[in-house]
């Protein structure tokens, strides 16, 4: 099983963690490398332990990470040594949307190799930088997020929600075709801005469409209203 935070070990254990042998992963489609300690990466993920440990069945000290963020890796590089990444409260402001941008991937990068308590550090940090950069992820950092997450992921329901706030928002000029994308690429996604946005209502009703005039529902030439000055001449 993968251990807990490196900064709570022993100084014995941490020295046993950095000997043995190190492993070469490649990283992004540019396939930066990092050489790390391969003790050091079994302790702390199981999906490390299945690459590199002593039961695998795989032979070879390398591991390729295509589609991962170099960015997102050197967070998760700082954690493994360290058992910590930074604040994005203590960057200054025009720095905080790219951190909150490398947690983000960061959380996709710890959904794959399972740390799940690295994971919600990446989220808090994420909501954080969001907030105090004041902006919001758009349909393209949302996508991947439905791409590379299973349904019951709290980052889906993060962005669900926030894509729900931004189409509620009566002084945002976002509207649901926004997100076009992202409803074109997943249903998943148009569930759960739907029901984000029906929670979000309080549970309050717009106005029956079957009653009351039904212009609304008419098709008309030339911007002309039931019952207007305009009328249509039917041949």
């Amino acid at each position: 099983m993968a251990g807990g935070n490196i900064a709570d070990v022993t100084a014995k254990t941490f020295a046993e963690l950095l000997s043995g042998p190190l492993v070469d992963i490649y990283v992004g489609e540019t396939k930066r490398q990092w050489s790390l300690h391969r003790n050091l990466l079994c302790h702390h993920s199981t999906y490390f332990h299945e690459q590199f440990g002593d039961n695998s069945k795989k032979e070879g000290s390398k591991l390729e990470l295509p589609e991962s963020d170099p960015a997102a890796f050197e967070l998760l590089v700082k954690w493994l040594y360290q058992g910590h990444i930074d604040d994005v409260s203590s960057m200054p402001v025009d720095k905080k949307w790219d951190y909150a941008d490398a947690c983000q991937k960061l959380y996709v990068l710890c959904d794959k190799i399972k740390m799940p308590q690295l994971k919600n550090f990446a989220i808090d940090q994420f909501r954080k930088g969001c907030n105090e950069a004041g902006l919001v992820p758009g349909p393209e950092e949302m996508k991947p997020i439905y791409e590379n997450t299973p349904p019951s992921s709290p980052f889906r329901k993060l962005v669900s929600r926030i894509a729900a706030r931004q189409i509620m928002d009566p002084e945002n000029n976002r509207d649901a075709g926004t997100y076009k994308i992202c409803f074109e690429g997943s249903a998943d996604f148009a569930i759960d801005v739907i029901n984000a946005i029906r929670e979000g209502s309080g549970g309050r009703l717009f106005e029956d469409p079957t009653k009351g005039a039904g212009c609304t529902y008419h098709e008309h030439e030339n911007g002309a209203k039931c019952g207007g000055k305009k009328r249509v001449t039917w041949k």
